[in-house]
């Protein structure tokens, strides 16, 4: 019952791959209240997907965190105090993956840092007024920081940029006893996945170096480190990246 009495936002729910949809569940699995976002022409998958929940009687609000609007109203929508929230919210338009580093434009590359970067900062400014006593903030990563991979272009450096962010946002945000980390998992098929051009090297790479093995399908292993991250195990971390991804990180070849 690592969640019981508390209130976790969650964004990203897209279908039941999606990690997002696994950390739905285990909160639920743990206790926790689920809240749900989502906006616009996807409104509709997270509404079925919400029914496959173990609890499916969960509130969904309108948010797109690349709306001042949303943002802005984000506090009254929800309502109530929240104790955590997941940052699941990334894309990048087509030319800036899949090789098109030195060609995509600016305004594509805008796109994928104001979604994929940016939001995090703009989520954590909408959920703290809902978290007098504290809470925490956890965020998906792909740990790529230090690192160039293949295909994964403008999106890698959007990611990187997400680390620094998090890092910025638990220092701004320690004195609120609010705390901000990330969850770096190896590659899964998701939605997201499915999208970036030559996925499959990256489920190649991980099928060879990862010692404690990798399976692409099973998103259950980072959920349960963003559901630990959401609870008051971790009252004293914060600005951390948790690597879920089999031990890959640590192997040099």
């Amino acid at each position: 019952m690592l969640l019981q009495g508390k209130r976790i936002l969650i964004t990203g729910v897209l279908n039941d791959a999606s990690i997002a949809f696994s950390v739905a569940r285990a909160a639920q699995e743990q206790s926790a209240t689920v809240v749900l976002s989502s906006f616009g022409r996807v409104m509709s998958l997270t509404q079925r997907t919400a029914k496959r929940l173990p609890n499916p009687d969960v509130e969904i609000v309108e948010f797109d965190a690349t709306n001042p609007q949303d943002v802005d109203a984000l506090a009254s929508r929800v309502g109530g105090e929240l104790h955590g929230a997941l940052h699941a919210i990334a894309f990048a338009p087509e030319s800036c993956l899949g090789g098109g580093f030195l060609s995509a434009p600016w305004d594509d590359v805008a796109t994928a840092l104001h979604v994929s970067t940016y939001s995090l900062k703009a989520l954590a400014v909408a959920v703290r007024p809902l978290m007098p006593a504290g809470g925490a903030v956890v965020g998906l990563d792909f740990d790529n920081g230090s690192q160039a991979w293949p295909v994964y272009d403008w999106m890698g450096v959007a990611k990187a940029a997400l680390q620094s962010t998090a890092r910025y946002l638990a220092r701004d945000l320690g004195s609120s006893n609010i705390r901000v980390n990330l969850v770096a998992a190896g590659p899964i098929r998701t939605i997201a996945a499915k999208s970036i051009p030559g996925f499959e090297q990256f489920e190649e790479a991980w099928a060879a170096r990862a010692p404690l093995g990798w399976d692409v399908r099973d998103p259950e292993p980072a959920a349960r480190a963003c559901v630990a991250l959401l609870s008051d195990f971790f009252t004293a971390t914060t600005g951390e990246i948790v690597h879920v991804d089999g031990g890959y990180h640590a192997i040099g070849a």
